[in-house]
C-alpha cells in the first residue's frame, strides 16, 4: 500500500491506493479539485464540498452513459440499414445476372443457323 496526499478546495487529504496507482490516484483528486472550484463551494464543509464534486461528476458519467447508449443505438440502426441494402444489392445481383442469362440464351437462339 502507499500514501498520496490530495489537494482538493484547499485542504489535504491522505488516501491509501495500492502500489503503482499513485499518479492515477492524483489525477483522480486533481479532477475533484477541479469540481470543487468549478462548483465555488470551497468555503463550505468538506462534506458538503466533496458531495457537490461528486454530483457534478456522477452528472457528467451520466451524460456520458447517455451519448455512448445513442451511439450504440445509432450503430445498430446502422448496421441494420448496411443489412437491408447488401439484401437489395444482392437481389438486384441476382436479377442482372438473369437477365444476362436471358440475354445470351436469346444470343444463342439467334445466332443458329436454321435450316
Amino acid at each position: 500500500m502507499s500514501n498520496v496526499n490530495l489537494a482538493i478546495g484547499g485542504r489535504t487529504f491522505a488516501i491509501a491506493c495500492a502500489n503503482g496507482e499513485e499518479a492515477h490516484v492524483t489525477e483522480l483528486g486533481a479532477m475533484i479539485d477541479a469540481k470543487v472550484v468549478e462548483s465555488g463551494v470551497i468555503s463550505q464543509n468538506e462534506t458538503r464540498m466533496l458531495l457537490f464534486a461528486a454530483l457534478m461528476l456522477a452528472d457528467e458519467v451520466h451524460d456520458a452513459r447517455a451519448e455512448l447508449s445513442l451511439a450504440h443505438s445509432d450503430q445498430a440502426q446502422a448496421s441494420a440499414a448496411n443489412d437491408r441494402l447488401q439484401a437489395r444489392f444482392d437481389q438486384i445481383a441476382r436479377r442482372l445476372e438473369s437477365i444476362a442469362e436471358d440475354l445470351e440464351a436469346q444470343h444463342l437462339e439467334d445466332s443458329t443457323p436454321t435450316s
